[in-house]
């Protein structure tokens, strides 16, 4: 006789967390449990070291939160009992408004530490005992070091982005903060991506791991992902032909420096759109008031540099552009991930200049399939940049057909390359040079029935 399992629980009841969790699980609007909360939860738990392969986006905050929550109302003690250390000054403050959120019923209490700010009102939340601390490694270290921030009780270590904390130089920091701490107690270290110095540190501190992998570095599938020719100059004015388009409701705007993120933004602004800024040179409370605007719509352009490219979770963004090329190509997966998030739908589009041969050979060996062409109307006059194919995937011929006549360069003929990208490529961009087929225009009519 096979068991009924109709009243098993479901959602996020299967873990058994505290019912003030529950609670604020609920009233977060958060109903069933992504992938990596699914595989991350019930480890963490059992206090199990944790390594967590995944881009940002996928639910990684309430992953490793939520353990720890529970154990801290179900055992009060004396903070600071957790420590999470991000890269930037944003994903610091995300994660701590993610946690405050779900602990809304719990009294627990949390703290953001970082740089750019006086550091009076932080020491000040620190002589309440917060129980968790998020923070960026330099203020931590800083704190430590003046002997304002007590170390002595952290039970659970998160090293949130660690790729991007050794990008920018954060690791003998880190190194000196884990010195700080007590042998004995959980570590959780997240990553979208594994260096061999990451994988070094991992080795170091995470004891047994329980290993969830849900890493790829191909773009999601709900993001419409194109690129389009176009000369250096005329950059600006293809920027304004997206921007005007119905279905741009939100968009985030990237620039490779923070001279033209500046000058970009106000070029946009005077132009009547309704443009933000955000670049490293902002004091803090300036971007933290760029942020809070971008989210709250008061402001529907965001111009950056990819300061903001990682860990920003900004709901509802319609279009990615990419107004420079990314510095590398794991940065493109980054960036053109702030659309299509939450299993929503989003367009992505970068700015192909004749210089960028090189970024986008790299881009698409490591994507694994070329980046769809997009002609556009008045902007067909772009420097050439090679096939959409990566060199080393090239396919074999299949169920005996005969494989085509080239040049000798390992590329197929004009024909046969239009009707592969129609058969393997993303949704929409670069289909059909009538800028009135864009796939976001297909998208529109589809939602909108």
């Amino acid at each position: 006789m096979t068991k009924n399992n109709s009243n098993a629980p479901s959602g996020f009841d299967r873990f058994g967390l505290h019912e003030t969790l529950n609670r604020g699980i609920k009233a977060s609007g958060f109903d069933d449990p992504r992938p990596i909360q699914s595989e991350t939860i019930p480890a963490g738990l059992e206090g199990q070291d944790i390594m967590g392969l995944a881009q940002t986006g996928t639910g990684k905050t309430a992953a490793f939160a939520l353990p720890m929550l529970d154990r801290m109302v179900r055992n009060r003690g004396f903070g600071p009992r957790v420590l999470i250390v991000a890269p930037t000054r944003e994903l610091a403050t995300q994660i701590e408004a993610e946690i405050r959120s779900l602990a809304r019923y719990t009294h627990l209490k949390t703290v953001t530490i970082y740089g750019g700010v006086s550091v009076f009102k932080q020491v000040r939340s620190l002589n309440r005992h917060p129980e968790f601390v998020v923070g960026c490694p330099g203020r931590i270290l800083d704190l430590l070091q003046q002997g304002k921030l007590d170390l002595s009780n952290i039970e659970t270590l998160v090293l949130d982005e660690a790729d991007h904390m050794f990008d920018m130089g954060f690791l003998p920091d880190i190194r000196k903060i884990m010195k700080a701490l007590p042998a004995q107690r959980q570590n959780m270290l997240f990553s979208a991506t594994m260096p061999k110095e990451i994988r070094h540190l991992a080795d170091n501190i995470l004891q047994n791991p329980h290993v969830v992998e849900l890493i790829s570095s191909s773009p999601a599938a709900t993001i419409d992902h194109g690129l389009v020719l176009v000369n250096e100059r005329r950059k600006r004015d293809l920027l304004e032909h997206f921007l005007q388009r119905d279905e741009c409701e939100s968009a985030i705007v990237f620039t490779r420096t923070k001279h033209r993120a500046r000058r970009l933004a106000q070029q946009l602004t005077k132009a009547g759109h309704k443009a933000v800024g955000i670049q490293g040179n902002l004091s803090q409370s300036k971007r933290d008031e760029a942020m809070r605007g971008f989210r709250k719509r008061r402001y529907n352009v965001l111009v950056a540099t990819d300061i903001v490219a990682r860990g920003i979770d900004v709901s509802g963004v319609s279009h990615v552009i990419n107004f420079d090329v990314p510095q590398t190509p794991e940065a493109y997966t980054h960036r053109i991930g702030r659309t299509g998030r939450a299993e929503q739908e989003g367009i992505a589009c970068t700015f192909v200049t004749g210089n960028d041969h090189k970024w986008l050979q790299a881009t698409e060996r490591m994507i694994g399939s070329p980046i769809q062409r997009e002609q556009v109307a008045g902007f067909e006059g772009g420097a050439e940049v090679p096939s959409g194919r990566p060199q080393q995937r090239r396919r074999r011929p299949q169920n005996g057909q005969q494989q085509q006549a080239g040049d000798g360069s390992g590329q197929s003929r004009p024909r046969n390359r239009k009707n592969n990208a129609r058969k393997k490529g993303p949704r929409g961009i670069g289909q059909q040079p009538d800028s009135r087929q864009h796939p976001s225009n297909r998208n529109r009519r589809r939602r909108t029935g």
